[in-house]
């Protein structure tokens, strides 16, 4: 039976189960939670007294099971939007109904520091279309049918208020202490009801450190192509949160291995590039992963050395991502065995940015991956360290703010396994970076700018605003690069020598020309 018909089935449902009880330390880490979170005991409070059930569900129960407090608070109750309302009226200092056609309400109390949002929802019994993921919006009555719509079993766990009963019909306590992700209902109909839950899955895997069970798998790969009735930018949601995880690596393999990638971010996969057995060289797909992982433990390594919170650099992960992606194109197999891969920063560059901008990122995200991936090669010409003072001033003016990021990045794209050559190679970047910081130190190389400004220049050439002042300012950094600083003598009789080639100034005065 095909997976659509299986999940369209209305008698496939799984029973629900007895509660499991949870751990001493699992109990105390919910009283924490609620502790934490006055409102919660005091909205409780409130509709058991109007005779309404309600519960604090999905994520917050999740994460305070694993003992990591979080600061967003879902509720589920089994009044009716307008009853809710009702509930609300003289406690809430504000409410807002923009969720309300289908079921939640949200709403504020208190100030300053010590305000608090919330959002509640009625039970929901949603029924799909297969087409669409939007649901059409049916109330239901109990918090089984409600947990049973849910995405995963470790999100479909809940705690009455205010008397703090578990709820859990689903095995999602169970499987969270297995590090497993199961849904609570069969997961061809899951994934037939909203298939960005595939997208989710990879992302737990990534977050969480949680294993998929085989049939969760095995439907990810059969219907892997129903990710398309999904929007761009809810899928970049997911990748986003995802290679902010504590491992992509996982993620993006349980992308790759399950299909989602083909059509999510067709460029990962296509790095797993067929081996000839006459012309070796190292596996790109497995590489770029491992660049993604060092790139990962430079990033934090820097936070924890300067005393910063760890918090994921989603630009450099990308960046990391898809600083290969250019390779395919170019590869070429060459005499005696060698392959090459000539300009693939170059196609990559364009390729990531195309990438980035299908999946609707911010323009800054866009234009600083495609950066780094275009610059991550630019190293290899270093060699010995042959570069002139100028090239090093290039290199740092054309990375410009993303600097740091491209230290990383190229540092991270080091995966050999040669420690003689690994070594040599952390030693010459090693060298350059003390070159930068010498050069920075002497001419303030974050800010390489021509020795004239725009004004000087049109005092000295007699023009207006136009075209030419554009022109002689980037002569003037450029010699600035070249050259390093000059002063504003040497600037002028530089600058009036370029005018004169020009056809601007008369070669023997220095006059402008009508």
């Amino acid at each position: 039976m095909p997976p659509a018909e299986r999940s369209a089935d209305p008698v496939q449902h799984p029973e629900p189960q007895p509660t499991a009880h949870p751990a001493p330390h699992q109990v105390e880490a919910i009283r924490d939670l609620v502790a934490a979170f006055p409102v919660a005991l005091e909205l409780g409070e409130r509709f058991a007294a109007a005779g309404f059930e309600l519960y604090l569900v999905g994520g917050s129960v999740r994460d305070a099971l694993l003992g990591r407090l979080g600061h967003d608070l879902d509720f589920t109750t089994d009044a009716r939007p307008d009853a809710i309302l009702g509930v609300l009226d003289g406690w809430a200092d504000a409410v807002w109904e923009t969720g309300i056609e289908f079921g939640t309400v949200g709403a504020t109390r208190g100030s300053g520091e010590a305000e608090a949002q919330i959002e509640i929802t009625t039970f929901r019994a949603d029924l799909y279309d297969g087409v669409t993921r939007k649901p059409s919006v049916t109330f239901g009555d109990t918090i089984e049918n409600d947990l049973l719509r849910r995405d995963f079993t470790v999100n479909a766990m809940a705690v009455r208020l205010p008397d703090l009963t578990f709820v859990d019909p689903y095995g999602g306590l169970e499987h969270l202490d297995a590090a497993m992700l199961d849904t609570p209902s069969y997961p061809e109909r899951s994934f037939r009801d909203d298939p960005l839950r595939m997208m989710r899955a990879c992302r737990f895997v990534a977050q969480l450190g949680l294993f998929i069970a085989p049939r969760v798998v095995a439907a990810m790969t059969e219907m892997a192509g129903e990710i398309a009735r999904i929007t761009p930018e809810r899928i970049n949601t997911e990748l986003s949160r995802l290679m902010c995880g504590a491992d992509p690596r996982a993620g993006l393999e349980l992308m790759t291995d399950t299909g989602l990638a083909e059509h999510v971010l067709p460029e990962l996969p296509a790095l797993r590039l067929e081996r000839d057995e006459h012309h070796q060289h190292k596996d790109v797909y497995q590489h770029t992963l491992t660049v993604v992982e060092q790139a990962i433990e430079l990033e934090q390594a820097e936070q924890r050395a300067e005393g910063r919170p760890l918090e994921p650099d989603l630009v450099l992960r990308l960046a990391a991502l898809l600083h290969d992606i250019g390779k395919p194109a170019p590869r070429r197999f060459e005499p005696g065995g060698g392959v090459s891969f000539h300009h693939h920063e170059v196609v990559g560059a364009k390729l990531a940015r195309a990438r980035l901008k299908a999946l609707r990122n911010p323009k800054h995200v866009v234009d600083e991956v495609g950066q780094l991936v275009f610059l991550h090669l630019r190293f290899h010409g270093y060699g010995g360290g042959a570069w002139t003072d100028s090239a090093v001033r290039r290199y740092v003016t054309d990375a410009g703010d993303l600097l740091p990021r491209l230290h990383k990045l190229v540092r991270a794209d080091c995966t050999t396994r040669n420690p003689r050559r690994r070594a040599a190679l952390q030693s010459t970047y090693d060298e350059l970076e003390h070159r930068i910081d010498a050069l920075a130190a002497a001419e303030d190389l974050a800010r390489v700018r021509p020795d004239l400004d725009g004004n000087a220049i049109m005092t000295l050439l007699g023009v207006k605003p136009g075209p030419v002042v554009g022109r002689a300012w980037q002569y003037l950094k450029e010699l600035r690069l070249e050259h390093g600083p000059m002063d504003r003598d040497a600037a002028e009789i530089a600058l009036l020598a370029w005018a004169a080639r020009e056809g601007l100034v008369d070669p023997a005065t220095g006059a402008p020309l009508k």
